[in-house]
């Protein structure tokens, strides 16, 4: 028979996090695979749970992979945990994951915390849809870049940050997305110094330059970013498909009304002005 690989969420925080379950089986499995074994150990001490453990993090996953299936094989379970939260959720995980299901072996969620859908849960924002994007670029011109692909995003964004980059990217949100976005920055969830700041970006923007540090693991979330047009955009795009001639000019006129959000009379006064010119 062979063994079964869990994925065992652990506290992002507060010990007391943790389930009933994933105690169970970190007591009973025969190796727990962790991120940083001197930060688990903490962990393990506090419940008493003297299981061995292995270090597995992003430098060594390629090379520990092929060891943990054959333990595995040979009948041994396995529990993966990570510093904090969820395993494989921007943490290291998913490779051994995705090997172990290739080799026909047993995988099982033991869930538990996680810090995106904390941060939701008390953000305010809207969490029918919503997306990841893990840590912003640290670069300023990537995270400027990532910024852009926002506009007009209507989900809720949810994403990373270290404390020391914070500040840059509110800039950046406040400065490409609008001083009107709504932002809200979660931080050291589930911990004494637990944080939530809300608002319109010019406001998080103001509250963080007054700091003199920041400290902490941060969640940064983002709300609907409005889609701001400018008029030349819309007309150029116009003017482009009429020269086309691919379709009728009520046609184009209804497409960039929808496309651009711009009032379908506005659309075709310009249409009809172009007409005239002509």
């Amino acid at each position: 028979m062979s063994g079964t690989l869990y994925v065992v969420a652990t506290p992002i925080g507060n010990l007391e996090d943790i389930t009933l379950r994933a105690l169970r089986i970190l007591q009973q499995v025969d190796l727990i695979a962790a991120e940083d074994t001197r930060h688990s150990r903490k962990l393990l001490n506090h419940f008493a749970i003297t299981t061995t453990m292995v270090a597995f993090h992003e430098h060594n996953e390629r090379d520990k992979t092929a060891t943990l299936i054959e333990q595995l094989r040979g009948g041994k379970s396995i529990a993966l945990i990570s510093d904090a939260g969820t395993p494989t959720i921007a943490d290291p995980g998913y490779r051994l994951i995705s090997a172990v299901r290739a080799a026909g072996l047993p995988v099982a969620a033991v869930p538990g915390p996680s810090a995106i859908i904390a941060a939701l849960s008390v953000a305010g924002l809207p969490t029918d849809s919503f997306q990841f994007l893990g840590f912003l670029p640290a670069k300023a011109s990537a995270r400027s870049k990532a910024l852009e692909k926002l506009r007009g995003e209507q989900r809720t964004t949810v994403c990373y940050e270290t404390p020391h980059r914070l500040l840059k990217a509110v800039t950046d949100i406040h400065d490409i997305l609008g001083p009107e976005c709504e932002v809200v920055v979660v931080r050291e969830l589930t911990k004494i110094h637990e944080e939530v700041v809300r608002g319109p970006v010019r406001e998080v923007l103001a509250e963080f330059s007054a700091r003199e540090k920041v400290r902490g693991e941060i969640v940064l979330l983002l709300g609907a970013v409005p889609v701001v047009v400018s008029a030349d955009n819309w007309r150029e795009r116009l003017r482009e498909r009429l020269a086309a001639g691919a379709e009728t000019p009520k046609q184009s006129v209804k497409f960039i009304a929808k496309e651009f959000g711009v009032p379908s009379d506005d659309v075709y006064r310009y249409a009809l002005a172009l007409r005239n010119d002509e």
